[in-house]
């Protein structure tokens, strides 16, 4: 009996080894270890043995079930794996429906671009662009800054080395252009990216975007820049009750000028380290167009007198979504910008 289940292990391990299909191995472990199989025959024969020998040989058939069992799954797994990769390699469904790749969308900037572009368009503005590399003439001297003006210093302009441009720090060099190549009435939005040496805090950076709009007609007056200010940002910030706050400001390419400030969106006019504990969040700078500006492009200004204004974009952002960061803009986190 020993030997007969020792030639038994043999043969089966033999058996196992050579199977190369999952359904012949299910017929082979049927016929070694079922019911009417092999190994359960020899196990009838048991009651014929004394009982020392009894314990010998059925320890031995024991092991040997369970031996033979363990092979089993491990070939069938050997087996599955095969035939899985040879189902990669060779075989196509063809009804299976086509595999894609998730689709991306615009950066919330871009989005938010368009958006601005729509809403002048939807006020009889064109929108124009220009160059991102300047000259001091359009960047500076067109715009009335003298060449002592602070804004000239390295500590806020980028200046190229060794030639006479600059990486622009706002896109009115780009109203300058558009005026001294069209004629007047003009109203124009220029939306872009610009560039300062400025990253103090969490809403400040050396590359931002902003918008700068002109309008120049004979009768243009700051009740006109309020109105269409009030319609265009409540309408970008989708919060018809947008509060703003309009009081004096200085900037020399506009006189009079004004400032415009929106309530915090980071303490909703409590106070807080985003709105340096005032409350309101400095938005914009407006105001009529200097009469040298005019002047300089070639337009009377006896005869014709416009406003000018500049937002930056992100910081309307800001305000629309509550975001108290802009970096979160430019770290590429695709957890921020699933969002929009």
């Amino acid at each position: 009996m020993k030997q007969k289940i020792l030639d038994l292990r043999d043969q089966a391990l033999a058996s196992i080894k050579q199977v190369k299909s999952v359904e012949h191995l299910k017929e082979l472990e049927v016929s070694l270890l079922g019911k009417k199989g092999q190994l359960t025959a020899m196990l009838k024969g048991l009651k014929e043995l004394s009982e020392a020998d009894r314990r010998v040989v059925g320890k031995m058939a024991n092991d040997l079930k369970q031996e033979l069992a363990q092979t089993l799954v491990e070939k069938e797994q050997g087996l599955k794996r095969k035939a899985s990769q040879s189902l990669g390699q060779e075989f196509y469904d063809t009804s299976l429906p086509g595999r894609t790749e998730p689709y991306g969308h615009l950066h919330p900037i871009t989005q938010f671009i368009r958006e601005i572009e729509d809403t002048f368009l939807s006020l009889n503005f064109e929108v124009a662009e220009g160059p991102q590399i300047e000259d001091d003439y359009h960047n500076f001297t067109a715009l009335n800054i003298p060449k002592d003006h602070p804004a000239r210093d390295m500590q806020d302009t980028l200046w190229c080395k060794d030639i006479p441009y600059l990486l622009r720090t706002h896109t009115s060099c780009v109203q300058v252009r558009y005026m001294e190549s069209h004629d007047a009435p003009i109203r124009v939005v220029v939306p872009g990216r610009v560039f300062r040496k400025d990253d103090v805090d969490a809403t400040h950076s050396p590359m931002f975007h902003q918008f700068e709009g002109i309008m120049v007609d004979t009768t243009t007056n700051l009740s006109h820049l309020k109105g269409i200010l009030t319609i265009a940002l409540r309408r970008l910030v989708n919060n018809p009750q947008l509060e703003l706050r309009f009081r004096s400001g200085f900037f020399p390419f506009v006189e009079p000028g004004l400032e415009v400030d929106v309530t915090c969106v980071g303490c909703e006019g409590k106070g807080c380290n985003i709105c340096k504990k005032t409350g309101w969040l400095e938005l914009l700078g407006c105001g009529m167009v200097h009469p040298y500006v005019l002047k300089t492009v070639g337009l009377d200004p006896e005869k014709y007198q416009g406003f000018a204004f500049g937002a930056g974009i992100e910081r309307l952002l800001m305000i629309k979504h509550k975001i108290n960061d802009i970096r979160l803009f430019y770290e590429n986190d695709p957890r921020f910008l699933e969002q929009f």
